[in-house]
């Protein structure tokens, strides 16, 4: 993983379409939906640290504290702005904040750890292979 300041920055902007919102409440309360916010900050995340790994590396989420307090309709955009706040060994700390065309709808903090993606396959194998074992 090569050095990521902390203080760095980046910006994603998506235009929310019907597959990222939440169809129990009807059609016409059809708003951004929190597990989809979720997934895009994340993927926000992940996108920039992609630019900092090595071969071989991508990354994990291991925690996310946010808040969703704006409803989004389809058809709006949004801007999700990404912080590093802290960086320790192979952990790294993101600030967030997201606005649509109106407002701000989400703060908060996302935490990603760099893995080695050889590593990670083996471990999960082997815990796998571990399940399939045990006595049922």
């Amino acid at each position: 993983m090569k050095t990521i300041s902390v203080g760095a920055t980046a910006t994603r902007r998506i235009t929310i379409d019907a597959p990222r919102t939440i169809d129990f409440l009807g059609e016409t309360l059809r708003v951004y939906a929190t597990p989809e916010l979720v997934r895009d900050i994340e993927v926000t995340c992940r996108e920039f640290l992609l630019g900092f790994a090595d071969a071989g590396e991508d990354s994990v989420g291991v925690g996310i504290n946010i808040t969703h307090s704006g409803a989004t309709l389809v058809g709006m955009n949004v801007e999700i702005g990404i912080t590093v706040a802290a960086v320790e060994g192979r952990k790294v700390s993101f600030s967030v904040v997201a606005r649509d065309d109106a407002e701000e709808i989400s703060r908060g903090e996302h935490g990603r750890f760099v893995v080695d993606v050889a590593k990670l396959r083996s471990r999960v194998a082997a815990k796998a292979a571990g399940l399939s074992a045990a006595p049922k």
